[in-house]
């Protein structure tokens, strides 16, 4: 999986190698967009946690049919949500194009239609994590780095531009969507029982709210610093962005593989390793990764973007953007080990750190609008590092108090206490 995802990685990385030849606000439209579509996934935050506890719990008959019911109709919720979505843009499309400085309202529409492919992914990348298919969640990943890149790089080279780089990823996103639908096709349209949803948004909600704290944390900068600052000066900060969002791409795979082995463990009463293990892999490729980008920050931009020298003035952002975003990888780690034992105590203190982070951001508007320019970008990543390293706390806080509860009930074999003789 850690493969896959880096083969990936470096594919969708690729992509920016290709598309920094368009022009300079196109680029950062495209990039902002790329993060919108992500942002788009919010009401499917939970999805994919929430499926892979439930597909990894699936081994009897009747688990597997409510797997199948569940499935099937959050297919069908998501979809109406994704039509809601669709029409709210259609309303306020004006000033959604003016806002985000949009000169082709199509890479608006074929963002919007991403939209649909952000919200049934998670479902399909639960079941195949949940399963513990790591290759086929591996294929997935992969297809779909490698469908983005080859289609966006056919589309730019004929002379698009951000609606053409978008039309790209949207194929890419659809082949990946298609192969995942096509190897859980037994796990979703075999027989299946009622669903209920009112117990199940029950327990989806707090996962949606915790994960979408970290999905908004992780995006919603760009979003800002596109809206706050003139398109002239919005590709230097996206393309020191892109260096961050390639170092969160390469170690959330560990966060991956180590959900579904809490989640066994804990409906088992077991102990196990898995979260240790996370942290000190995380702590030694991140901590390598921030400290390559600190003694040579320009070199990723070099790579990168080889062909366009003016984004090698983003030097400068690059080791803060590393070490603002080490904070946050770890906390992903620990959030997810909450979540995967239920322990949804923690989720309104996440969502609150996420919403004080999006109030500080527009606080700081006015500030920002009379500083230079690259002194503004660098105070709002120091903003996204003070908030991540507070969601660090926060979920290091709970885990700690997870741990403390726990460590009694667990015998020195991974049994409870009150079993043993």
């Amino acid at each position: 999986m850690v493969i896959a995802t880096t083969a990936s990685g470096l594919f969708m990385s690729a992509v920016h190698v290709v598309v920094n030849r368009m022009e300079p606000a196109e680029y950062g439209v495209f990039f902002t967009l790329l993060r919108i579509f992500l942002l788009m996934g919010f009401p499917a935050g939970g999805l994919q946690t929430v499926f892979a506890q439930q597909a990894a719990a699936a081994i009897s008959e009747a688990e597997q049919r409510r797997l199948a019911a569940t499935t099937r109709a959050v297919f069908r919720g998501t979809f109406v949500i994704w039509l809601i979505m669709a029409a709210a843009t259609f309303f306020w499309r004006k000033e959604i194009l003016l806002m985000l400085k949009i000169a082709n309202p199509a890479a608006l529409w074929v963002t919007v239609a991403l939209g649909l492919a952000s919200l049934w992914t998670p479902v399909i990348k639960g079941l195949l994590q949940g399963r513990q298919d790591f290759f086929g969640l591996g294929w997935v990943t992969i297809i779909d780095g490698i469908g983005r890149f080859t289609a966006i790089a056919f589309l730019v080279q004929l002379g698009g531009q951000a609606a053409g780089a978008m039309t790209g990823a949207l194929a890419g996103q659809t082949v990946a969507l298609a192969l995942g639908g096509w190897l859980t096709y037994k796990v979703w349209h075999g027989p299946r029982d009622s669903f209920q949803w009112k117990p199940w948004l029950k327990r989806v909600i707090p996962l949606t709210a915790g994960v979408g704290s970290i999905l908004f944390m992780t995006n919603a900068d760009v979003v800002f610093v596109q809206i706050a600052f003139p398109e002239i000066k919005t590709p230097f900060y996206m393309a020191a962005a892109m260096i961050g969002l390639a170092l969160v791409t390469f170690t959330t795979p560990l966060a991956a593989v180590m959900f579904p082995k809490v989640v066994q463990s804990a409906a088992r009463t077991e102990r196990t390793d898995a979260l240790k293990q996370a942290l000190v892999a995380t702590m030694f490729l991140g901590g390598l990764a921030a400290l390559a980008c600190t003694l040579f920050p320009e070199l990723p931009l070099r790579i990168i973007y080889f062909r366009n020298a003016m984004y090698w003035k983003s030097a400068p952002l690059v080791p803060w953007f590393a070490w603002c975003l080490l904070p946050l990888i770890f906390a992903n780690l620990l959030i997810g080990n909450l979540l995967a034992r239920d322990r949804f105590a923690v989720v309104p203190w996440l969502a609150g750190v996420a919403v004080t982070y999006g109030l500080t951001l527009f606080s700081l508007k006015e500030t920002l609008a009379i500083a230079e320019t690259f002194q503004a970008f660098k105070l709002v990543i120091q903003t996204l590092g003070v908030f991540s390293s507070l969601l660090l706390l926060v979920a290091a806080y709970f885990t700690w108090q997870e741990r403390k509860r726990s460590m009694p009930a667990i015998g020195v074999r991974g049994l409870p206490t009150r079993n043993r003789r």
